[in-house]
């Protein structure tokens, strides 16, 4: 056997392993969070492994130091002079303090102790025992927030069928009725039967729940106490009454319903499907739903929903989290971590497959034995096209597994996308990336698979702020030294001095500084600086400065990503801003995108015809400016030079066509995630022009884009040249080494 196929079968071991690893919720073995064993021969769990913070409560301090709560006791009664007369009983007492202290701490063993809730396809109501999503990634984030005493603040995007809303509704209940007197929970649905469903998961849970413990005390209570009392005979909203606090239901259909009050914890299911109507949008919904809640902890608004298509108000919430621009943290469950996305090998061994199936277009696919199933699977991770429409490319199988889906779930995939005829439809049902979760079409422009590879150069920047000169940008009434009013139009000296000052709201985000050349040789061609203008406004398409270094390129390599710019500006101001950056990267050649009202391509269009202006502005001041190749006939008749790349209907199938290769090839190294993302969202339209499906951005694609046209195909090759006057003008503003 190979040994890549070896290091594969061992690696899938591993995570077989991982998944198959114990979990007890009563004992803890194996549960959420750091753990310690408490081992007390005469309770109920004798060896217990519980939260480490635990370890801390007065009563678990004293245990720990004995080996059963009979020993216990009796050393109690000894200090005091006395003699335990029902042992039995003493031991009853301090094992139900135990577990009102474990219950507090460990919600994985509350849940399964305490909590019942109806089975999926009818039956008894089952205990809720959390599954592997739920106690390895739902769980440990919304007590990473609660133990930190932080608002709970969170974006869910869910698969199907590993119960992300119940475990919800459940922790919400959990803080309720344990941790705190008087948190109100308000459960806003997409339909009444919706939030029916949830509100019927509550009743269900209290009907079977200790009265005793829904009290901070151990005073025996009465089970006939009414614990889900009506609200003023209003049927969507009931009271704990020993808890002191309400439960209310609404729907996105119903606005009124949908207003909230004193709520403490809002749960909103199923966003993507809330509809904007006349005088209805879902962001009104939501603001009406959690309108005076406080940012404090045991606070606690989840927005969950699977994905129901791009630019809708879940969509932009969602990535609005995912970017960490807002108070909400984002969460996505893969179909492979769900353990019912997995299917075993029939066949040990290929000599047991059957004639008939030997051979065929599904075995090919779909080996019946592991080994072999493995070795096809590495041999065809570089195939980036599909036998048929029912079938994934090789190299997006192969993606599957270095995304960690085990041989067995990318069995189970292969298997259940032949039932269908349409990418995108399992891209809708199992995604395999948050971002594949809400793009359901099947014109994607780039391989996912290799985009996929790209990922794992990109990185957290080094730095981040702004680059400025010796007059402000942008800076009308300032003043210099002589007190004369300083106008930034024109002013050479916007790119004198520049330097990098760190800003944590500067736009700005830096990889690698530039490189400093204090020898005889300089080095030539090395940095290019690529501008996709946007617009003003916030609502407008993003202006993204992209800087590449070609350095690398001298030996062999890939040219790297190592600084951008994002932000809304005006385009005069954008061009000076490219300009500064392009003069602190070494005089880099600067290509400004340079669209005019004569563009047909409406994707593209800016305010108006004003770039070979400011570009002739910039020209005066920064020589080193990309000028478009003039034709024979042009030159002849002594046409002026047009400075910037010029995007339209012609050049950027272009320039789209080199980022394609260039991603089948793997031929630059990009540092920001960002513009991966939009790789993954960029589509190919019925009309056969390319763009951004609805609700997502190209900026970031297209600088990329067309920087990597004029790196390989319109700029000289980097070189080391001796220095000399001219060059040490040009290069005067190197000052920075890089680490």
């Amino acid at each position: 056997m190979r040994k890549e196929i070896r290091d594969i079968l061992n690696e899938n071991d591993k995570r077989l392993e991982r998944i198959n690893a114990p979990f007890d919720p009563i004992s803890g073995e194996g549960s959420i969070g750091e753990r310690t064993k408490l081992c007390l021969s005469d309770f109920s769990v004798p060896e217990q492994y519980i939260p480490v913070e635990m370890e801390d409560e007065p009563l678990i301090k004293e245990l720990s130091q004995f080996t059963s709560i009979e020993e216990y006791v009796n050393a109690i009664y000894e200090d005091a002079g006395c003699v335990c007369e029902d042992m039995e009983c003493e031991i009853a007492k301090v094992s139900r303090k135990i577990i009102r202290i474990r219950i507090r701490y460990d919600f994985a063993f509350w849940a399964a102790l305490l909590v019942k809730i109806k089975a999926k396809g009818g039956g008894a109501d089952v205990h809720f025992i959390l599954n592997r999503p739920q106690r390895e990634k739902l769980v440990p984030l919304l007590e990473s927030y609660r133990k930190a005493g932080m608002p709970i603040r969170l974006v869910l995007l869910k698969a199907r069928q590993w119960g992300g809303s119940t475990c919800i509704q459940m922790y919400m209940a959990w803080l309720q009725l344990v941790h705190e007197v008087g948190l109100n929970s308000f459960i806003v649905g997409h339909v009444s039967s919706t939030s029916a469903e949830v509100e019927d998961m509550f009743k269900t849970m209290l009907e079977n729940y200790p009265t005793e413990l829904l009290y901070d005390d151990d005073t025996e209570r009465s089970i006939k106490e009414e614990k889900w009392k009506a609200v003023g005979g209003k049927p969507n909203i009931h009271r704990v009454p020993q808890r002191k606090c309400k439960i209310k239901t609404g729907t996105a259909e119903s606005p009124d319903s949908a207003r909230g009050g004193d709520y403490n914890l809002v749960h909103c299911t199923e966003v993507g499907l809330w509809k904007k109507t006349e005088g209805k949008r879902p962001q009104d919904i939501m603001q009406s739903a959690t309108k005076g809640m406080l940012y404090t902890a045991y606070t606690m608004i989840v927005l969950e929903s699977t994905a129901k298509g791009v630019g809708n108000f879940f969509h932009r919430e969602y990535m609005a989290a995912r970017n960490k621009s807002s108070q909400y943290d984002s969460l996505f469950v893969a179909w492979f971590d769900i353990d019912q996305y997995s299917l075993d090998f029939k066949y040990k061994h290929g000599k047991d497959v059957p004639d008939a199936v030997r051979g065929s277009v599904r075995y090919m696919h779909n080996p019946d034995n592991l080994e072999e199933f493995a070795e096809w699977l590495y041999d065809h991770k570089d195939d980036t096209s599909a036998v048929d429409d029912r079938h994934e490319s090789g190299a997006y199988l192969f993606n599957l597994w270095m995304l960690g889906a085990t041989l067995q779930a990318i069995h189970w995939y292969i298997v259940e996308r032949a039932s269908v005829d349409d990418s995108g439809i399992m891209y809708s049902e199992y995604p395999s990336t948050d971002i594949e979760a809400f793009v359901n079409s099947g014109a994607n422009v780039f391989d996912k698979s290799q985009v996929e590879k790209l990922r794992r150069s990109c990185q957290t920047p080094k730095f981040v702020g702004e680059v400025i000169g010796s007059v402000p940008l942008g800076g009308q009434g300032s003043t210099d030294g002589n007190n004369n009013t300083i106008r930034f139009l024109g002013d050479k000296r916007l790119l004198d001095d520049v330097k990098f000052v760190d800003d944590t709201q500067g736009h700005l985000f830096v990889w690698d500084k530039p490189d400093i050349y204090d020898g005889d040789e300089i080095m030539l061609n090395q940095y290019l600086v690529s501008v996709d203008v946007g617009g003003r406004g916030t609502k407008a398409d993003w202006s993204v400065i992209k800087v590449i270094d070609r350095s690398w390129m001298l030996f062999g390599e890939k040219p790297v990503v190592v600084a951008m710019w994002v932000g809304h500006i005006d385009m005069d101001l954008l061009a000076w801003k490219a300009a500064q950056i392009a003069r602190f990267y070494n005089d880099a050649m600067l290509v400004i995108e340079s669209n005019t009202l004569e563009t047909k391509d409406k994707d593209r269009v800016v305010d108006g015809d004003q770039t070979q202006f400011i570009l002739l502005q910039i020209k005066e001041a920064y020589d080193n400016l990309y000028a478009r190749k003039q034709s024979e006939e042009d030159i002849k008749e002594g046409a002026p030079i047009k400075y910037g790349f010029h995007t339209n209907v012609s050049t950027k199938p272009m320039v789209i066509n080199t980022l394609i290769q260039a991603v089948r090839e793997q031929a630059w190294t990009e540092r920001d995630a960002g513009t991966l993302d939009e790789l993954d969202c960029y589509e190919r339209k019925q009309n056969g022009s390319y763009g951004a499906v609805i609700g997502q951005h190209d900026d970031r694609l297209m600088a990329t884009a067309i920087a990597l046209f004029i790196c390989w195909y319109d700029m000289e090759m980097p070189k080391m040249v001796k220095r000399t006057a001219s060059c040490v003008s040009r290069h005067k503003q190197i000052r920075i080494l890089r680490p």
